[in-house]
């Protein structure tokens, strides 16, 4: 079942400060299965509403089916057959993907400069945060320089986007846990052809999707609230 984007399960531990330090806490958001279009709308208007004292946001869910397409994607990497699954246009970087059910997506919703991050070292973030939450399960994933996401065997098993503006992001990472695969097969992933895809049922794991979900964000909360050292 669709819910709306508009009344999430959410928990939060927000700074009391007017000024939120680098390491603020981050206000977490689960909101279950949400389409696609009005969730992109969502993180658009809030980029372009808060200010200095909005807390960072992470925003925990999957989609229906759906491909979307980033500002550098080609024609050449659409679907190669009409499954029924709608392409989307959008404004974060990168090539197509596609997202449905089972698969764990968290969206990122930073004051970049705040927390004193640029783009590589976020991806960076990001990547490490889903290599961590493998090892917990013994599996080996690693990233690679020339093509962001996470790959166990060379195939890929989660994927990055991200758009920035006014020194903040959204978009986030797509994470496949158990979900029906067979749509990847129809385009060129991230835009190679030919790139296998995995999941981490099919490397052992009976971990639900809602578990791995929340297994990643302690990862990734744990990564981006870190005090330097």
């Amino acid at each position: 079942m669709t819910s709306s984007i508009l009344h999430p399960q959410s928990s939060i531990l927000r700074s009391e400060s007017s000024i939120l330090p680098s390491d603020s806490p981050i206000l977490v958001k689960r909101l279950g299965r949400v389409e696609y279009a009005p969730t992109l709308q969502a993180m658009q208007q809030f980029t372009t509403d808060r200010n200095d004292d909005t807390a960072d946001e992470l925003w925990l869910l999957e989609h229906p089916p759906v491909y979307t397409l980033g500002l550098a994607g080609k024609d050449e990497h659409l679907p190669r057959v009409d499954n029924g699954v709608t392409v989307v246009r959008i404004d974060r970087g990168g090539q197509i993907t596609y997202h449905g059910p089972g698969q764990v997506v968290v969206y990122l919703l930073l004051d970049m400069k705040r927390r004193g991050l640029s783009v590589r070292p976020l991806v960076r973030l990001m990547e490490q945060a889903v290599i961590n939450l493998l090892a917990d399960h013994g599996v080996n994933a690693v990233y690679r320089a020339d093509a962001p996401g996470v790959y166990v065997d060379n195939a890929k098993i989660a994927a990055l986007g991200l758009r920035i503006r006014r020194g903040c992001c959204y978009h986030g990472l797509a994470l496949n846990v158990a979900m029906d695969l067979g749509p990847f097969r129809d385009i060129n992933p991230c835009g190679y052809p030919g790139l296998d895809v995995t999941q981490t049922r099919d490397l052992g794991l009976a971990d639900t999707p809602d578990s791995i979900g929340e297994q990643l964000m302690q990862h990734l909360t744990r990564l981006l609230t870190a005090r330097p050292t």
